[in-house]
């Protein structure tokens, strides 16, 4: 009898044992796939900001910028041009339409006041902006290039997480880490959605 309750308690201390083990397992793994998505949103935020970034110096100077340093100098200097469309339609003999389109420059604003002011961008820091959050310090790596489609040159760039902090992102060579634009397509969206 003494035996028998020696050993109940002894596999009640087991299960409970085991159990915790379990639980602790699983709430770890939760735990873990928390952290990766939160890091994963701010890194698809700053991919957006240097996308918005990207299309600006793309419209001021033609191509796009291949690297962090031309990116930041434009961003902290350049403006970007505020041009007003006006189209007017006259009607012509026989119900034909001529339509006349003007263009008129009103002048322009600050890239970094335009793009990541502080109604939009409260905790803005330019510094940190290329920085890839959670990864310790390492920079996104920036590509940009002029590919032929059709006879016609085509620029593109490419952002992307050099160092993808999801297990799965990290397969074949970072194939699938979270990048924006494209160095094949004249693509600027993510490859988050």
């Amino acid at each position: 009898m003494n035996l028998t309750k020696v050993l109940s308690f002894v596999f009640l201390l087991a299960a409970l044992g085991l159990g915790y083990l379990l639980w602790k397992g699983v709430d770890d793994v939760v735990e873990t796939e928390k952290r990766i998505a939160l890091t994963e949103a701010a890194i698809i935020e700053k991919l957006q900001m240097l996308r918005d970034a990207e299309l600006a110096y793309q419209a001021a100077n033609g191509k796009y910028a291949d690297n962090w340093d031309t990116l930041k100098q434009f961003i902290q200097e350049g403006k970007i041009w505020l041009v007003q469309r006006t189209e007017t339609t006259k009607l012509l003999e026989y119900g034909k339409e001529e339509t006349t389109v003007t263009f008129d420059t009103l002048g322009s604003v600050n890239v970094l006041d335009s793009l990541f002011n502080d109604r939009k961008y409260p905790n803005f820091n330019l510094e940190a902006l290329a920085v890839v959050p959670g990864s310790g310090g390492k920079r996104f790596e920036f590509f940009a290039d002029k590919i032929e489609r059709n006879s016609y040159e085509i620029a593109v760039f490419e952002i992307r997480d050099p160092a993808p902090i999801n297990p799965e992102r990290r397969l074949n060579n970072n194939e699938k880490a979270l990048k924006v634009g494209s160095r094949t397509d004249a693509s600027t969206e993510g490859n988050w959605k």
